[in-house]
């Protein structure tokens, strides 16, 4: 069958993929003709995602290993799936009801709307898998794992166990005491409802204000204030009845308990311990804290003094805890003023008492929102405490002139201190609104309980993490872990399996207060597991009821003296997809049960993954994994970088400059946009990529794509053994053959991807499609010809398996078209060549040959020698080994050189000098280009590089430079001066030359 002229990357990309999974090619085990396994778990993108450039960074880098480890038959399994995503698929189903104007969630109920997301997923669900499937991705397609498979209400073709496993592991570790309730402060979503990771939050720098305002002494109470320069000196010396403070937030003021100042701050010794009022607020009811002493404030920034807010920032919370300070809550679920709990003059009173150091137990019905206030949006709320204080007199005011422009008249009036400075503001990355620090009822991971065995497997190498300057990232945050938040507000994603029933007092008597949450629990791995162990803690029937609403009325009756069975309620509360996705490794191979899979495949190989979620997933699948299987879930991680513009900025739609990666396969094929990637994987480096990088690799599966044409067009097939040539060149292109593919692996193996790629491209481009090519064609026409036929199509078909894993396509038809094969090249067998087929003879001899026909190339380029022009080749001087190499290989010479016949002589006038091991050459080039001419042009040249040269060298002495440039960008500019240092030291040369003809 006769090659067409031009691959068609669109055609052939569909049709190969097609017969790939006809065939089953992915299938674990598949090929496999040895017992080692070789795992990858995939990083499950979200359900809900479609291919970015991330993506196909990340997907092309773990397709490499799989397929290099499956040629090499290794029993092979990379695991797919998605993650259920719960915000982005909640968001992405409530939108599309809204779009149709279909009832809203709540006014269809859970089920229903659970059922709608089910519903989605099977519509539009696989569209990322799809676009993978376009990448070329070889993962097992048929094991397509899903984190929500086998859940409640999951339609047919949804089976599977994970929902199994995670709720099994939730059971577990609450039984262990080491999954628990309680009230934290939490990044909340109010958009959403729920509580979010740190992850989801984008923190951006807005315009911002920040407001000073005045904390009255109780009492009518004066101290004096003094302030001291540096030396000690007093700058200012007054009597004030009052403590300033500074807030961007001025609405949490309603909040406040207490106000801190740093021990070592002298100007406010004097009243630590009394109370202040807060400025907002009815007069009658007008609420004290107490000035305290804590480390965090820095006396050096504004006053000083801070208000702490401990129910609403997460550096108050920590002071708050460390004082015993009060935490009250402000806002609601919707990020609106509280409108319920006790009245503002009961809760006043309260928190007065508090204050004073009374226990004044349970504060969460305590709402400190003025009757006036309630309700109201919190930036609506912000306005109107800022209006209070100012009408009141207490906000900090500075002195104002102004002149009257027609009169000249002068105008004094105070008015309010307030700075206009950018803020870093937290914004939730899907829902765009402001996050807001919550105090909620959550669910946690006592971390500190299950950290210990996931520092200690990396440091004693069970885990190694590449490139090494990410595993300081990781023990940062292990070594400083917080307790982890896993509920979420969501009604998509694994329900927590938790019920609730009644207390019971000291007496063993059933307690409830109205309007508050029981908290006597059941953990169990179902309903019936947990109406069993209610029945078993209260002696009674126990019935299991829908919601908390449902129980309240049935909680009612019990007080009433009803004889029914008591209600337990669920949690209505969904787990973070980070706790479910943090079983990925087991959970895929079908634990709990004791499955063939998870004897085999576990623990994993290798997991490639982004820097940014390494304390987010990686080292929570650590955690999790050592803690439930007790072993390590991988044993290498390693980390790549993130792919920037061709310009080094990040990506952003904001920006402009997001890259469409299936735009790049459209545009140029599969194949380009992948050897582009990979080429561009330098291990801790981020790749910047543009349309043109990928252009120029799709010359590049052209240029084997026309080598192959060339081979075929002479007569030459694939799918022989290696033959075993006797002509020189031959032998030398097996030689370069094995020390290529002995490069390839040794640089795979340790995950250096660019080299593996700029190796190969050196070899296939340069050595086999360049150099080889132009000394096969007149072997084509002598007595080696049948040698040169064998040899070139067993090179090729090298060529083709050591390209394979990085440009699948291409290789799989030039595979298919050049020879009868057994198997398609997905199954073919990776190249098993060593040291002992590199023939150091003709090694030698060819890289003579090429370093002779490189050099008379460069000094005719250099000089301007015309292109058509034939130069006579003077030998000056030559040894015995390079004196054999130019008279056995004197016709490439001439043809590839423009040269005549060499022949012995002496360098003389008009005459350049070029060199190879062992010889020495001159050049007449006297009488064919002007010399007056290339002395000027090459004078020109030498100025304008000694200018960017001038300009790079006093960049890098320049301090400011060194100390903020990024490191990439200082040995960038190093490499374009040496560079340019080269050019200089050539063209000079040249000069030297002409100057002496």
């Amino acid at each position: 069958m006769t090659m067409d002229k031009s691959f068609d990357a669109t055609a052939a990309e569909a049709r190969i993929s097609a017969e790939w999974e006809r065939l089953g090619a992915f299938a674990a085990g598949a090929n496999a003709s040895r017992a080692e396994t070789f795992t990858v778990m995939i990083p499950p993108p979200n359900v809900t995602g479609s291919l970015h450039i991330g993506h196909a960074f990340n997907n092309t880098l773990q397709d490499i290993l799989v397929r290099w480890h499956r040629m090499r038959g290794f029993d092979t399994l990379w695991q797919p799936g998605q993650d259920h995503a719960g915000i982005a698929t909640q968001m992405v189903v409530e939108r599309r009801m809204a779009e149709r104007q279909e009832p809203n969630r709540r006014e269809i109920g859970r089920d229903a709307f659970v059922e709608k997301i089910w519903a989605w997923k099977q519509e539009s669900g696989d569209t990322i898998i799809n676009q993978l499937k376009r990448l070329g991705a070889s993962c097992d397609w048929s094991r397509n794992a899903f984190t929500m498979s086998g859940a409640p209400g999951a339609p047919a073709g949804e089976e599977g166990n994970f929902h199994d496993a995670v709720i099994r592991v939730f059971v577990d570790l609450y039984n262990k005491g080491i999954i628990y309730s309680g009230k934290r402060l939490v990044n909340w979503d109010p958009h959403f409802e729920t509580a979010i990771s740190d992850l989801e939050v984008e923190n951006r720098e807005v315009p911002g204000h920040m407001w000073h305002f005045k904390y009255p002494l109780a009492g009518g109470a004066t101290y004096e204030y003094v302030e001291r320069d540096e030396d000690g000196r007093v700058t200012l010396r007054e009597t004030r009845d009052y403590i300033s403070i500074a807030t961007t937030r001025p609405e949490t003021m309603l909040g406040d308990g207490a106000v801190a100042v740093h021990p070592s701050d002298e100007r406010y010794a004097p009243i630590v311990g009394q109370l202040v009022e807060i400025p907002v607020g009815p007069k009658e009811h007008r609420r004290l804290i107490p000035i305290i002493t804590d480390e965090y404030p820095d006396p050096t920034f504004g006053s000083g003094a801070v208000k702490i807010t401990g129910a609403h920032d997460f550096n108050d919370y920590g002071v708050a805890q460390r004082n015993g300070i009060p935490l009250y809550a402000l806002l609601d679920t919707k990020g609106a003023m509280r409108g319920d709990g006790l009245s503002y003059a009961e809760s006043a009173a309260i928190a007065t008492r508090a204050a004073q150091g009374e226990d004044v137990g349970d504060v969460s019905a305590v709402n400190l929102v003025p009757d006036d206030l309630r309700g109201l949006d919190r930036f609506d709320a912000r306005s109107r405490v800022i209006e209070q204080v100012t009408a009141e007199g207490l906000a900090v005011t500075y002195l104002h002139r102004e002149i009257e422009p027609e009169t000249g008249a002068e105008h004094l009036e105070r008015r309010p201190v307030v700075d206009a400075k950018p803020i870093m503001q937290p914004f939730g990355d899907r829902s765009g609104v402001v996050i807001e620090p919550m105090l909620t009822d959550q669910w946690f991971v006592d971390t500190a309980r299950i950290v210990g065995p996931a520092l200690d497997a990396v440091r004693d190498g069970r885990t190694q993490i590449l490139p090494e300057q990410h595993k300081k990232v990781y023990f940062n945050w292990l070594e400083n872990i917080e307790p982890w938040t896993i509920s979420r507000q969501l009604w998509w994603g694994h329900q927590i399996p938790v019920w609730y029933g009644l207390e019971k007092d000291d007496a063993g008597k059933l307690s409830w207060r109205m309007n508050m949450k029981p908290n006597q629990q059941f953990c169990a791995e179902t309903a019936e597991a947990a109406r069993l162990q209610a029945e078993e803690f209260y002696g009674k029937p126990v019935v299991v009821v829908e919601s908390r609403t449902q129980a309240a009325e049935l909680f009612l009756a019990a007080f009433e003296g009803k004889d029914q069975p008591l209600p337990i309620y669920r949690d209505p509360d969904v787990l973070d997809t980070w706790f479910s996705s943090g079983l990925w490794p087991i959970g895929t191979l079908g634990w709990p049960e004791p499955t063939e899979e998870l004897k085999k495949y576990f623990p994993t190989d290798v997991l490639v993954t982004g820097f940014d979620i390494i304390f987010f997933w990686v080292a929570r699948m650590m955690m999790m994994q050592l803690e439930v299987a007790r072993d390590v879930p991988f044993h290498t991680v390693y980390v790549h970088g993130l792919v920037r513009d061709e310009k080094g900025a990040k990506m952003s739609k904001s920006k402009g400059n997001v890259i469409d990666p299936l735009v790049l396969v459209d545009d140029f094929g599969a194949d380009a946009l992948r050897f582009t990637l990979t080429s561009m994987a330098a291990m801790g480096r981020d790749p910047k990529l543009g349309p043109k990088h990928v252009e120029v690799n799709r010359n590049f599966v052209t240029k084997l794509w026309n080598a192959t044409r060339f081979a075929e067009m002479n007569g030459v097939r694939g799918g022989g053994d290696r033959p075993d040539p006797a002509n020189t060149v031959n032998r030398w292109i097996i030689g370069e053959t094995a020390r290529v593919l002995m490069a390839t692996d040794e640089a795979l193996a340790s995950y250096r991807f660019n080299d593996a790629a700029t190796g190969l491209y050196a070899f296939v481009w340069g050595k086999v499609c360049d150099w080889y090519v132009e000394f096969a064609k007149p072997l084509f026409d002598g007595g080696d010809a049948a040698e040169t036929r064998a040899t070139m199509g067993w090179v090729l078909d090298q060529c083709y398996a050591m390209l394979h894993p990085i440009m699948p396509f291409v290789t799989e038809e030039l595979w298919a078209l050049t020879g009868d094969r057994t198997k398609m090249l997905v199954h073919g067998d990776w190249p098993q060549l060593g040291a002992d087929l590199i023939d150091a003879d003709a090694d030698a001899q060819m890289n003579w040959v090429i370093a002779l026909i490189e050099a008379v190339r460069s000094a005719r380029a250099q000089m301007g020698v015309p292109a058509g022009a034939k130069l006579d080749l003077i030998v000056t001087e030559a040894d015995a080994p390079a004196r054999a190499a130019l008279t056995a290989n004197a016709p490439l010479i001439e043809r590839l050189a423009r040269v005549n016949t060499p022949m012995d002589g002496m360098a003389g006038k008009g005459m350049i000098a070029v060199s190879a091991q062992g010889a020495s050459f001159a050049l007449p080039i006297g009488d064919v280009i002007d010399v007056a001419a290339e002395t000027a042009r090459l004078t020109k040249a030498v100025g304008k590089a000694d200018k960017d040269a001038d300009g790079l060298r006093k960049r890098l002495s320049n301090p400011k430079f060194a100390q903020n440039a990024e490191a990439e960008v200082i040995e960038e500019t190093q490499a374009k001066l040496a560079a340019l240092e080269d050019d200089i030291a050539r063209l000079r040369a040249a000069l030297d030359q002409l100057a002496a003809m």
